[in-house]
């Protein structure tokens, strides 16, 4: 039973604590209550400050929360908020002098700037720019400078950089472009068109897709080109040169009778590779071929030593007969004695034509002989 008074007393003492509270809130009523849907009036009248978002002229000790007409209505003349005719806010624009709405001027003003920004069109150098009526019929083309047109939406302007040098690749994606060369081999080719815009008019109207209709033309003309050549010139360079030529005269004669608007600056090819499923066959191809340029090479070298050779000993022959012309006698005697000369020098033997000279030396043998003396002296 004690604890069961204890219990009580602290409940009591908690009610009391949250009564107290209530009172102390300077939103609330002052008995705590809460406040009611229309106007949020509290008990007694002299609990709790006012709110101060409301509106001077509220009932004395009325307390309710603030609402957003509260916060916007606009003051009257004595400092107090007033409501429009329907509650809503009473805001209006300043009057001009002679009491008359500044709307029209705006509005005008508006005018004049849209007309400004959508008449006037700048067109830098290099550009043209396409005019069309309300968006679909063709109405005329503007060259660089300042140009007049009506205003947006009558005429509409769409500009395009005509001297700006575009590049398409082929093939677009990195996959195989497989081509046929005139020795029905297959070639791996990827190459470059740079073009621009030579008649904006004719690019715009004259083809659904100018772009797609490059890229088919350039492929038709690259195989036409490369079918004229065999595997080797087209896959050492020889005759890049000349495919790029031919491809860039055929694209240009075909887009003019298109009347395409595109002017084709160059073709580039980047790489001419073997299909990839026959590469290792190609390079053993091709280091047979560097093995037989290079023994080519080297016959050639020894066939231009020969002759050299040759026609320096008729040179020299030549020169001899000359020499024999001139005095036939002494010439013969010179040429028998360089020649036994030459003979005999490869010979052991010495002959010496004397009858008191034992008709055999061995020279050789003494000389031999001779050489070894001082070898053995030394050892």
């Amino acid at each position: 039973m004690q604890r069961m008074d204890g219990w009580r007393e602290r409940l009591g003492a908690g009610l009391k604590g949250l009564a107290m509270a209530g009172k102390n809130n300077p939103w609330g009523g002052g008995s705590g209550e809460e406040p009611s849907g229309d106007g949020g009036a509290g008990g007694d009248g002299g609990g709790g400050p006012r709110n101060p978002w409301l509106p001077g002229g509220s009932e004395p000790g009325k307390r309710r929360s603030a609402s957003i007409d509260d916060i916007f209505k606009s003051r009257g003349p004595d400092g107090q908020r007033s409501g429009g005719g329907s509650g809503g806010p009473t805001f209006r624009l300043p009057e001009r002098p002679g009491g008359k709405s500044w709307l029209p001027v705006i509005g005008g003003g508006i005018a004049l700037v849209w007309l400004a920004v959508t008449s006037v069109h700048f067109v830098q150098p290099g550009e043209q720019a396409i005019v069309t009526w309300l968006g679909g019929k063709y109405y005329g083309t503007l060259d660089s400078g300042t140009n007049l047109t009506a205003p947006w939406p009558i005429h509409m302007v769409e500009k395009e950089n005509v001297t700006q040098v575009r590049l398409e690749e082929v093939p677009g994606t990195k996959t195989e472009k497989l081509i046929l060369t005139g020795d029905q081999n297959l070639v791996d080719l990827s190459y470059l068109i740079r073009w621009n815009i030579s008649d904006l008019t004719l690019f715009k109207y004259q083809l659904s897709d100018p772009q797609n209709a490059l890229l088919e033309i350039g492929e038709a003309a690259m195989r036409a080109a490369v079918a004229r050549q065999k595997l080797d010139t087209v896959l050492t360079g020889a005759g890049r040169a000349e495919i790029e030529q031919d491809v860039r005269t055929a694209m240009q004669a075909r887009l003019d009778a298109y009347r395409s608007g595109i002017s084709v600056q160059g073709i580039e090819i980047n790489k001419v590779d073997p299909p990839s499923r026959v590469e290792e066959a190609f390079k053993d191809v091709s280091s047979a071929q560097q093995d037989a340029d290079a023994a080519i090479n080297r016959s050639r070298a020894v066939a231009q030593q020969v002759l050299a050779r040759a026609q320096g000993d008729a040179r020299e022959f030549n020169d001899i007969y000359e020499e024999y012309k001139l005095a036939p006698e002494v010439t013969r005697r010179r040429l028998y004695y360089e020649t036994m000369e030459q003979i005999l020098s490869k010979t052991d033997k010495t002959i010496v034509e004397s009858g008191n000279v034992t008709p055999y030396l061995p020279l050789p043998e003494l000389k031999r002989r001779a050489q070894a003396a001082p070898q053995k002296q030394g050892e």
